[in-house]
């Protein structure tokens, strides 16, 4: 169980450093990013799935219409929340984020009431209304609706509905997810190549390698989270899930120096609230998962 939980810390360590990846390539418009890293990391996730001798397996089980319909959604969703988020990352709104990956497993849960027919306890829903009071009070105060944490949650929220519903593990799903997004991302990227827009093989190596690392980044952690989940009880990855976000958020206080001032701190302390009163009353009261964990990390 030691090195799944390492295994879980590392996976979700990385997805909180995130930012700092992203913001190397700051320069690069999110929709390249995106067709990169959707790009590279269907190429890398195939050459694992040959080199370890898992392509009939994977096939036998993929390859049928009812599978393919579920992770054409899930794709769409995957690659709607990773643009969301790359823009965001760049665009100096850090901290809000990481917002929308700690409202994200109370979402989760409302979905399942409002999709799944699942019914909470009455005290599950005193953290959800918490949350919702610590998102108006945030609009207030921004001025603004957190548009961008709220389509970060709405749209890894919805992934994570479809994922339960879909029948693959976390690598044979991504992969087909990413296979089938494959196509259009391939289309766009050759179009902006052709056309002298396109930041690969003009920007410099260094550029070029941060494109074909962003299917490095975005692999490595899910087999280490999948890897994980194999190890480790349910609950134990519901804890490690709120790391990514921390990180995250953290490095934009304190590295990237987004502004963060008292009113915010209280808005994103209603929400912390939410989720400490939530995990206190699904511990006691079945000593069991936070909530539905999809099997994919952030951004």
């Amino acid at each position: 169980m030691k090195k799944g939980i390492l295994s879980g810390i590392a996976a979700y360590a990385l997805w909180g450093f995130f930012p700092i990846y992203w913001k190397l390539l700051h320069d690069v418009p999110a929709l390249q990013l995106l067709g990169h890293r959707i790009g590279w990391s269907f190429g890398l996730l195939m050459l694992y799935i040959i080199l370890t001798k898992q392509w009939n397996d994977f096939r036998s089980v993929a390859f049928n219409k009812k599978t393919i319909g579920i992770y054409a959604i899930a794709g769409v969703l995957l690659s709607l929340n990773w643009l969301v988020y790359v823009w965001g990352v760049n665009a100096g709104f850090i901290i809000e984020t990481s917002l929308g990956y700690f409202i994200n497993p109370l979402l989760s849960v409302l979905f399942g009431v409002l999709f799944l027919r699942e019914r909470l306890r009455p005290t599950q829903w005193i953290p959800v209304l918490i949350a919702a009071i610590g998102v108006i009070y945030l609009t207030v105060t921004y001025g603004r609706l957190p548009w961008i944490a709220l389509s970060l949650a709405i749209t890894f929220g919805l992934y994570g509905l479809v994922k339960k519903l879909s029948p693959l593990g976390s690598v044979y799903g991504l992969t087909l997810e990413t296979g089938i997004v494959f196509p259009i991302a391939m289309i766009y990227l050759a179009v902006i190549q052709s056309n002298g827009t396109g930041a690969f093989l003009r920007e410099g190596l260094t550029i070029d390698l941060l494109l074909v690392g962003a299917g490095i980044v975005t692999t490595i952690p899910l087999l280490m989270f999948a890897s994980a989940a194999k190890q480790i009880p349910l609950n134990m990855i519901g804890v490690l899930q709120y790391f990514a976000p921390t990180i995250q958020f953290l490095i934009g206080v304190f590295l990237f120096k987004e502004p963060f001032d008292t009113t915010r701190l209280i808005g994103f302390s209603i929400v912390w609230l939410a989720l400490i009163i939530f995990w206190v009353e699904n511990l006691t009261a079945h000593r069991s998962p936070l909530a539905p964990i999809p099997e994919l990390g952030e951004g």
